[in-house]
């Protein structure tokens, strides 16, 4: 893994139609942050309600953008981009969410977004290379994250289970994909070990959970009948009532009208309206995606830095699952969706073979999503533990994460600076736990490392510090 990746594209070196691409995306989804249409952090995206309603100020949930961003974008999007040589989504569109929110003038939004793209894209590349020049080169050291994240990440659907539907389940899955683990470094060696494995557990757990639902609908059907009160035209099912008012926005057959529906059916009405920017959006997406310079995720930049693309696709493909409802749920509440949707338009473009195909599809997807926003909320209405799994699915990625990316920036402490890197970077990082975690705790470990070799550069210029060599 590691020679693989050493193999890799380490530069951040782009042509210059990648660098139009980043700009003009970067510009476009500034303007719809400014707008309150679409965000990439999905912790924001409750808020904009409020403020397109104008209840809250610009400046207020400006800070509130950059209070919930600044940490993933320095502690974890441009140490990823740097170490990768692979831009990343907090690296881009969180900062074009705040510059966004920002701007005073419509104008200004997509003005202000297009610099931090063209920042971006003609910065990185001067700063990569003044790192890798330097006596401790910590971005090399960090390359060593990438096993720990490929592997540990494959497990996250073990964890879901377990936390879900208890301990047998998850042992048993957790069995199972450490067999196809093994399976596939076997009989496949050129293959991503962990792809079919994740596949497998992600599989497992929406079986399960569409199992207990299936169950638990027929359940409640034998009950109806048993009361005599079959009668589906009375509207007395929840989910027929939330299915029905989620698009009238009107109570069904003259009843009262519910507030959350009609909330949902006029933020549905409202992205709609706007379709023609969205497609623009999920074209320009999977564009970036198709160039092969963007990573979806923390494993997908390591996969994609290494050339597996497909492996890539399989991975964000199954991530997509963990964020679903929450970006469905939240853009039905607001008003305002996600930068690229529910994200299937990144293994969309990893796949395809040309950025022309790759516009078009993207255009399609997101348009398809938007126009299917309200059916998935009814579906997602209608499927409680499907839409739990989401949640257990999420809360797995974070675990599985948050230990990957701890337990490889000490292997790259222990890189750059032996002994004394692992006190340093380890040192920081329990810093920051004590202090109350000022830096959230995905982005805490990463910016350690960037932390401790500037630190280990300024010993050597010291003559306090050798470089570890090797």
């Amino acid at each position: 893994m590691s020679t693989a990746l050493a193999a890799a594209r380490t530069g951040l070196d782009f042509t210059l139609a990648q660098q139009l691409t980043v700009t003009a995306l970067c510009a476009l989804s500034a303007y719809l942050a400014h707008r309150a249409l679409a965000v990439f952090n999905d912790g924001v995206r409750p808020f904009l309600l409020d403020f397109h309603q104008g209840r809250a100020t610009r400046g207020a949930t400006t800070a509130v953008s950059f209070g919930l961003s600044a940490g993933f974008v320095f502690g974890l999007g441009a140490p990823m981009a740097l170490s990768t040589g692979v831009l990343n989504p907090w690296l881009l569109f969180l900062p074009t969410d705040v510059l966004g929110l920002l701007a005073p003038r419509r104008w200004l939004a997509p003005v202000l977004g297009g610099a931090w793209g063209a920042v971006v894209v003609l910065g990185l590349d001067g700063a990569n290379d003044l790192a890798h020049d330097l006596p401790v080169d910590f971005l090399t050291a960090m390359r060593q994250m990438s096993t720990p994240i490929l592997y540990l990440f494959a497990l996250f659907p073990v964890l879901a289970v377990t936390k879900q539907f208890g301990r047998l389940p998850g042992v048993a899955t957790g069995l199972l994909e450490l067999a196809l683990t093994v399976l596939t470094m076997k009989l496949w060696p050129g293959m991503f070990a962990g792809a079919l494995a994740m596949a497998a557990g992600v599989l497992t757990l929406i079986g399960l959970a569409v199992g207990r639902d299936l169950r638990g609908r027929r359940r409640r059907a034998g009950t109806g009948s048993e009361d005599g009160a079959p009668n589906a035209g009375t509207g007395t099912s929840a989910g027929a009532d939330a299915g029905t008012s989620a698009d009238a926005g009107t109570g069904a057959g003259g009843g009262v009208e519910d507030p959350m529906a009609s909330l949902f059916s006029a933020s549905a009405t409202r992205l709609r309206r706007h379709l023609p920017l969205f497609m623009l959006l999920g074209a320009g997406v999977a564009v970036l995606a198709q160039s092969h310079v963007f990573g979806g995720g923390e494993a997908t930049s390591f996969l994609i830095a290494q050339g597996d693309h497909t492996e890539a696709a399989q991975v964000d493909f199954y991530r997509a699952f963990g964020f679903l409802p929450l970006i469905a749920t939240t853009a039905l509440a607001s008003g305002a969706y996600g930068i690229a949707g529910f994200t299937f338009v990144y293994p969309i473009g990893y796949l395809l073979p040309n950025p022309g195909l790759a516009a078009l599809a993207g255009a399609a997807v997101l348009a398809a999503e938007v126009l299917a926003l309200s059916a998935v909320g009814r579906i997602l209405g209608r499927l409680p533990t499907v839409r739990d799994s989401s949640e257990h699915l999420r809360a797995a990625i974070t675990d599985t994460l948050q230990l990957a990316i701890l337990f490889g920036s000490l292997m790259a402490a222990a890189a750059m600076g032996g002994g004394l890197g692992i006190l340093v970077v380890g040192g920081l990082w329990l810093l920051n736990e004590a202090m109350g975690r000022p830096v959230v705790r995905m982005a805490a470990a990463p910016a350690a490392v960037i932390a401790g070799g500037i630190l280990l550069n300024v010993l050597h210029w010291l003559h306090l510090f050798t470089p570890v060599t090797g």
